[in-house]
């Protein structure tokens, strides 16, 4: 307290301030008042930036997962696994760490800068005439920065998702890479990938060199005009006036300088909202369920329609399937077999609506499946994949995911699929944990696992693309003895790469060039020696 009654120095900010306070005021406490609410607008001016950037990347990481989620597998076909992990981490980390840091400090530094220029304005008003030519010059630089900048930032990015590509791929690969001895060549495209990725960053570092000077410039020309007017009007200005003006000018070279550099990093930054945005609206799969969908026992009978289906895997390709229109009655069982690219498989995928038809569509017991949710859809249908596909977890979660099935099923699944043994065997029998992808089990067993999945479920329309690839002939005798019998009241497509596993079937479906060019019986193309099924039967050593 200063020697006059009722005078207090105040501290805020490092700088002192004189202020009389009345007496009544002391005695009640008022004076204090001012600093408490100054200090708690300080702090929620603070960390509203901070609240609002995060609320913000928090819905653009959930539209982010849900639009990658919810995207057709093709997307994943010809989308790099880098550049999705990409936008994941380094993107979503500039919306978590980065953004919420300059969009506060923007903010306290406009209202410096403005106040600095506001105050040497008040004190030597001929300042105003050389505000507005700097402000030109100002912007120009900041427009030429920020627009080269937030495509040097793009470039930067875009060389990112390589390195991630190329790691994940390496790791994936390992075994195959240490089996034939090309470490070396991949650790040099990883640092090829990692040098093209800094060749991109460094000019961002000379960017921001090239707006320091130039800023600098401008910091200079502030002061410099701020004390020439201020020396012009030596006789009829304060003094004390003249040391604020200077002394706020002198601060505003490092002030502005920020100002610039935080305006030009948040529009950079927003590159990555851009790039997470874009994902965010990728096109989405069907819906995934219905309100008008089938009954809960579709498909009864398994009965199968197409009308002249044409199938391609991206609008504006070349369709796969060129319009088929057949007709499979129920408890049919089909052989497709054609050359390799005649589209068996891409038949399968539309069959799932993996693909969505071109033109015409896929009926099953009568109902468009167009018409009716994913979910609906794939749940009622049974497919046994070439690729066996296992999931990290228990056995019986990989057999019975959802639940609904009781040990005794499971185990009678087991028995068909021939695995009952081998399971009894494990410590943990149906508790055996599977390794991710199934790596501690066999591709055979594999296989086996999905057909005793299959045999659970036991829908009646099942799809079987060369399910008995990875087996011995053997076993293949066995697995194919079980689906007869097992399957003797469903709808059997079966995909064949040998002949001889469909040489009992109903008919044959031969398809060529996306074409179906022959569907009959095993025995009446057979006897057609003109026939591309004899051809091929031929060729496969099955008829003389």
């Amino acid at each position: 307290m200063d020697r006059e009654p009722n005078v207090f120095i105040i501290y805020s900010r490092g700088e002192a301030k004189i202020r009389k306070v009345p007496k009544s005021d002391i005695e009640r406490g008022h004076w204090c008042a001012d600093p408490i609410v100054a200090a708690i607008s300080s702090f929620f001016a603070d960390l509203t930036p901070y609240l609002g950037c995060w609320r913000a990347a928090k819905v653009l990481h959930a539209l982010l997962l849900a639009g990658v989620l919810g995207a057709p597998l093709h997307f994943y076909d010809v989308t790099p696994i880098g550049r999705i992990v990409s936008r994941f981490s380094k993107d979503v980390d500039v919306l978590d760490t980065s953004l919420p840091f300059q969009a506060s400090d923007v903010v306290y530094c406009t209202f410096e800068v403005l106040g600095t220029l506001f105050v040497i304005s008040m004190s030597t008003p001929m300042f105003l005439v050389v505000i507005l030519p700097i402000g030109v010059v100002y912007y120009l630089i900041q427009r030429f920065y920020v627009s080269s900048s937030r495509q040097l930032k793009r470039l930067e990015s875009v060389s990112r998702s390589p390195i991630y590509s190329h790691f994940g791929e390496s790791i994936t690969g390992a075994s195959t890479i240490r089996a034939y001895a090309v470490a070396d060549r991949f650790i040099w495209e990883s640092e090829r990938g990692v040098d093209h990725n800094q060749s991109c960053y460094y000019p961002s570092c000379i960017a921001n060199r090239w707006l320091a000077i130039r800023l600098e410039m401008i910091g200079n020309l502030i002061i410099f005009f701020a004390a020439l007017f201020a020396v012009r009007a030596r006789e009829t200005i304060d003094p004390g006036l003249v040391g604020l003006s200077i002394t706020y000018a002198l601060q505003i070279t490092q002030t502005l300088n920020w100002l610039v550099r935080m305006t030009s990093e948040v529009e950079t930054n927003i590159v990555a909202v851009e790039r997470i945005k874009e994902y965010a609206e990728t096109k989405q799969e069907a819906a995934w369920n219905l309100p008008n969908g089938p009954g809960a026992t579709w498909p009864e009978t398994g009965a199968l329609q197409l009308e002249g289906l044409s199938l391609g895997y991206r609008i504006g390709a070349e369709p796969a399937l060129r319009s088929i229109t057949c007709a499979i009655a129920p408890q049919e069982k089909i052989g497709i077999v054609g050359r390799t690219g005649a589209g068996k498989s891409t038949l399968t995928l539309g069959l799932f609506r993996i693909v969505e038809p071109i033109n015409g569509k896929i009926l099953i017991d009568g109902i468009d499946i167009s018409t009716i949710g994913l979910h609906q859809l794939r749940s009622r249908i049974t497919i046994i994949p070439q690729d066996p596909v296992l999931f990290s977890g228990t056995l019986r979660l990989n057999l019975d995911p959802f639940e609904v099935h009781t040990d005794e099923e499971i185990w009678q699944s087991l028995e068909h699929a021939h695995l009952k043994s081998f399971v009894q065997g494990l410590s943990a029998r149906l508790r055996h944990e599977i390794a991710e992808g199934g790596e501690n089990l066999s591709v055979g067993q594999r296989q086996l696992v999905c057909l005793a999945r299959a045999l659970l479920r036991k829908t009646p329309l099942l799809v079987l693309d060369e399910a008995t690839a990875a087996v011995d002939l053997e076993t293949d005798q066995l697995i194919q003895n079980t689906i007869r019998s097992e399957f003797s009241s469903c709808t059997v497509l079966t995909i064949a790469h040998r002949l001889n596993t469909i040489m009992d079937s109903t008919r044959v479906m031969v398809l060529d060039r996306g074409q179906l060019v022959e569907f009959a019986s095993p025995d009446q193309l057979l006897r057609d020696h003109s026939s591309v099924f004899y051809g091929m039967a031929k060729d496969a050593g099955l008829v003389n």
